[in-house]
């Protein structure tokens, strides 16, 4: 059965409060956010390495993250591009093996630049690598998604884990096709291919209409709030559906709103689901933050 998309005349009403809060998110210093560390690094080649490394540690509280990100990129020097394309994790791994973040250890770090050293080689870029096992003609990025995935977990980590089974480097390559919403994946690709004032862009040969929406528990909560999404659980279909409306507002760019409704969510301001409601929400008035949900047909999840 398909999916019951928002009534045109609900968008409608989302339209001017969504773009006064993507201008009042518009502007470097808004937000403390992992994209910021992007600036420093004016090479293309170095942003996306950098970008990649960020996004993929991009979970937890904002402060922790933020400061495991920084031991990464403190290990990558000033050149972190060419100091990927030299890797050798027997030379250059003593440094990463310390860190840690929530579950992810130094030696997963490592993989990942192990990894991120044989796209380089085999592609030229992280960009080229991707549009490799892209298709243009798909509405958006998942089935690109599951191809670059797949392609990097192919590449070959025992020289980084021996037979130790427990490979997390796999944690940085969710697949669309296993129902994952690839989160840190779309936060890299919104980074890499939107321009504004947050987003600055790297990349050229993919266009910001077929991004989907980076999905965390800040987009989930505004997007049930503004009745983006009927799903209750996280997962690519959510992230898809919340994407889908926000193009019927913005076909060429949906994510742009992206950040602003994250830190929406981050500064507490939603009510969805909370007992202040909407008292402190700049989209009050156009959402429905009790959470009262139903059932769609054939139980199909329904958000409020």
């Amino acid at each position: 059965m398909p999916r019951r998309r928002v009534p045109a005349a609900a968008l409608r009403r989302l339209a001017a409060p969504l773009d006064r809060l993507y201008r009042t998110f518009d502007h470097a210093e808004s937000a403390i956010d992992p994209v910021h560390l992007l600036r420093r690094y004016p090479a293309p080649a170095d942003r996306e390495v950098v970008g990649f490394c960020a996004a993929g540690l991009a979970f937890g509280r904002v402060a922790a993250a933020l400061e495991s990100i920084e031991a990464v990129l403190a290990v990558l020097g000033p050149a972190p591009a060419e100091f990927v394309r030299r890797f050798d994790p027997a030379r250059d791994a003593g440094a990463l093996r310390p860190l840690a973040h929530r579950w992810i250890r130094g030696v997963d770090v490592i993989a990942l630049l192990w990894v991120l050293r044989r796209m380089l080689a085999a592609s030229g870029s992280i960009e080229r690598f991707f549009l490799e096992g892209d298709d243009p003609s798909a509405p958006d990025v998942g089935p690109g998604l599951d191809r670059f995935a797949a392609r990097a977990l192919a590449v070959d980590v025992t020289p980084v884990y021996g037979d130790d089974p427990r490979r997390r480097v796999a944690w940085f390559f969710p697949r669309p096709a296993g129902g994952s919403a690839c989160k840190r994946l779309n936060l890299f690709l919104r980074w890499m291919v939107r321009r504004d004032a947050v987003d600055r862009g790297t990349w050229s040969g993919l266009p910001a209409s077929r991004l989907v929406v980076p999905l965390d528990t800040h987009v989930i909560r505004v997007g049930r709030c503004l009745r983006l999404t009927r799903y209750r659980s996280p997962g690519w279909a959510m992230a898809r559906e919340i994407t889908d409306s926000l193009r019927r507002l913005d076909p060429r760019d949906p994510v742009r709103y992206d950040f602003s409704l994250c830190h929406l969510g981050m500064m507490e301001a939603c009510g969805f689901g909370r007992p202040q409601r909407d008292d402190r929400c700049p989209l009050r008035g156009v959402c429905r933050p009790g959470g009262r949900r139903r059932r769609g047909p054939a139980g199909a999840p329904v958000g409020g």
